[in-house]
């Protein structure tokens, strides 16, 4: 090979090896461009004019049990306090007057409107319960009307306090023919397991459970003798002397006689939700709310706003929420209704208990 032609591919290679290189260069800046871009982005959104994500993020981190962190690694104390104060649930501070309970009053005559007839019109071949489901922001509701509260108990998992159990498997081990999940359960080390419920359980009138109260509420939620729903802030002793028979520990209060409680922003995050609920006539409305994200992702849900217009339209009289998120879960007959985000393949978690229907 001659001199020439030799220098000529030298000068070839080189001019692509340059080439090449730009191209890298150009790539490096155009993707840390797009770093910076995305950098820009979160912080705009984290710290700029529009509060909405910060709202967003702070309530629905702080409101789980595993993953404040996310709140905590952007905001300081002072900031999620105060969005936090910003964005809660103020209950109503009056006892419940069961009195104007009056169990089995409803008639079937007539609906005066459509929501009556949805909840009064009885399934063909089903006194006990219906299961009425609809969609609303993307959101799936699934309200079980139970004409009949003396058939609803609280039902605990087999080993309290060492392992909890799948509501499915609560359920069938209880011969239910419906299941919601009652307590919130202290999640030690994120195990999940759900041996531990939060706060005092009652069960046939007798205290089987008590801890420490978890940050959400630190109401009594259950049933009395009389298959009323109470929500009281009265000591487990005071309510079992009371009347009350079986009962969860748990929070806020969303609707008291008829009154709903005051919320401000969205009272604390959007999250699947569990709710149960009386009406006058003494329909109990076991209502479970999935998200509106992706199952083990963002799970979205209803605010708690949402959740009290929902339940006025079915004229719930007193009604308080129960453990949400991952936890919410609705069984019937054994099987799964709704879609829940918990870990397991199913979507389902641990409980220390639930509450059913038999």
């Amino acid at each position: 090979m001659s001199k020439k032609k030799e220098t000529e591919e030298k000068e070839v290679k080189t001019k692509k090896t340059k080439k090449k290189k730009r191209k890298i260069r150009l790539w490096v800046i155009i993707c840390c461009a797009i770093l910076d871009l995305g950098a820009i982005g979160c912080l705009v959104l984290a710290y700029g004019p529009n509060t909405q994500f910060k709202e967003f993020l702070i309530t629905t981190a702080m409101s789980t049990m595993n993953h404040k962190y996310l709140a905590r690694m952007i905001y300081d104390e002072d900031t999620i306090n105060k969005v936090l104060r910003e964005n809660t649930v103020v209950e109503i501070t009056e006892d419940t007057n069961t009195d104007e309970i009056v169990i089995g009053s409803y008639e079937t005559d007539h609906y005066e409107s459509e929501y009556e007839e949805q909840i009064l019109k009885k399934d063909e071949g089903n006194d006990l319960y219906k299961i009425i489901q609809f969609k609303e922001d993307d959101c799936t509701y699934y309200i079980t009307v139970v004409y009949d509260p003396s058939h609803i108990s609280l039902a605990m998992a087999s080993n309290p306090g060492v392992v909890g159990e799948k509501v499915a498997t609560i359920a069938k081990n209880n011969n239910a023919k419906v299941a919601i999940n009652a307590s919130g359960f202290q999640d030690v080390g994120g195990s999940g397991n759900g041996a531990r419920a939060t706060g005092t359980v009652i069960q046939d009138g007798m205290i089987v459970w008590q801890a420490n109260a978890s940050s959400w509420g630190s109401g009594l939620i259950g049933f009395n003798n009389e298959d009323k729903l109470v929500l009281t802030k009265d000591s487990p002793s005071k309510a079992i002397q009371n009347g009350m028979r079986d009962a969860v520990t748990f929070g806020p209060f969303l609707i008291v006689n008829g009154k709903s409680a005051e919320i401000k922003g969205s009272g604390g995050g959007v999250h699947p939700r569990t709710v149960i609920a009386q009406r006058k006539d003494g329909i109990v409305l076991l209502m479970v709310v999935d998200g509106n994200g992706n199952k083990h992702g963002y799970r979205g849900g209803p605010s708690f706003k949402k959740v009290v217009e929902v339940l006025q339209r079915y004229k719930a009289y007193n009604a308080a929420n129960l453990d949400g998120g991952a936890s919410s879960i609705l069984i019937e007959n054994n099987k799964i209704v709704n879609h829940p985000v918990g870990y397991d393949s199913t979507g389902e978690r641990y409980h220390p208990n639930a509450w059913i229907v038999k």
